[in-house]
């Protein structure tokens, strides 16, 4: 069982934006020490909350900083891009960090109108995703139209970030899937995952794999664990309200707020979603959601507004699957 991190570079209220980025690459350092098997970071554009618009760049600072961990992007949204370019980016990344590098690879178009008028998204292209796809591998297995540069004679993996059509897409193609967000609670997971399976068309001998990505908070004990989870439930539920993901806050502004009825439904809702305990509580829940999914790797995805108390959290999950 793998495990790795997803970091979203989340911006803290009244501080520097850059902070988030320097956090990510600190977290970076500290799973490679405790012994993460990757470590990913994501693409959002113009989110307040959110640091990192641009995972090639991130990870070549990360790749900088660390020495073994695997690198990748969770991930590169491949509709706002040309699959030439993303090709070259993370060749640049293999040629500096040789075999480390990951692709993984999403279909989101951004957040809002406005910001997907100034992605040059805000009309029906058609869904080219497949495609898409099918052209990028080309690029990075050198069977494309043009040879991509610097050439290194290794692969990079690609992931599909399988949402949806996603996990057929994957299939038809003998890619392997993360799946996270709402999908991970549905009782339709175990069948779709199933039918991935199932339908697995192996390219050059790969074999259907299957990444569960989700929110893991790990404390000495269920309450600070939960209090953990608190600041992301929070911008969470303000985002419905506002239409704006919002920089983390700390648990103590959170306190102090005021918490129409809504939003109180929604921010407990949200807690109960993550996986957020002590280390015991946590693999038991971990352990079932293997069962039940026949994951291959789990990617933690969490965030909160205190960094020690995240690391320590990282640290603690990596001794709970160890």
């Amino acid at each position: 069982m793998r495990l790795s991190l997803l970091d979203r570079s989340r911006t803290h209220d009244g501080r520097p934006d850059a902070e988030g980025l320097e956090a990510t690459i600190a977290r970076a350092v500290h799973a490679e020490q405790v012994g993460y098997d990757r470590f990913w970071v994501a693409e959002h554009h113009a989110v307040p909350g959110i640091a990192s618009g641009s995972p090639a760049v991130l990870l070549a600072a990360i790749g900088a900083r660390t020495d073994r961990i695997r690198i990748g992007s969770g991930g590169v949204m491949l509709p706002l891009h040309q699959p030439l370019v993303v090709a070259e980016q993370f060749r640049v990344l293999d040629a500096l960090h040789p075999g480390r590098v990951d692709l993984g690879l999403g279909r989101s178009l951004g957040f809002t109108p406005p910001v997907r008028r100034a992605l040059r998204r805000d009309h029906e292209d058609g869904d080219t995703f497949e495609d898409d796809l099918r052209e990028l591998r080309g690029y990075l297995d050198g069977t494309g139209g043009v040879t991509v540069r610097p050439a290194t004679g290794r692969q990079v993996p690609m992931h599909v970030l399988a949402t949806g059509r996603g996990l057929a897409v994957a299939a038809r193609l003998g890619l392997p899937v993360v799946v996270g967000g709402p999908a991970v609670t549905s009782g339709e997971l175990p069948d779709a995952l199933t039918a991935y399976r199932r339908d697995f068309l192996p390219h050059h001998g790969s074999e259907p794999r299957v990444t569960i990505s989700l929110d893991v908070l790990v404390a000495d004990d269920g309450t600070t664990a939960r209090e953990l989870a608190l600041p992301e439930a929070w911008a969470m539920a303000r985002a419905r309200r506002t239409g704006e993901f919002p920089p983390l806050e700390s648990v103590a502004a959170i306190r102090d707020a005021s918490w129409p009825d809504q939003v109180r439904r929604r921010v407990e809702a949200a807690v109960d979603r993550a996986v957020a305990g002590s280390p015991a509580t946590v693999r038991r829940h971990l352990e079932a959601l293997v069962q039940r999914t026949g994951a291959d790797e789990l990617l933690a995805s969490s965030s909160t507004h205190d960094r020690e108390a995240l690391l320590a959290s990282d640290r603690m999950l990596r001794e709970v699957l160890a």
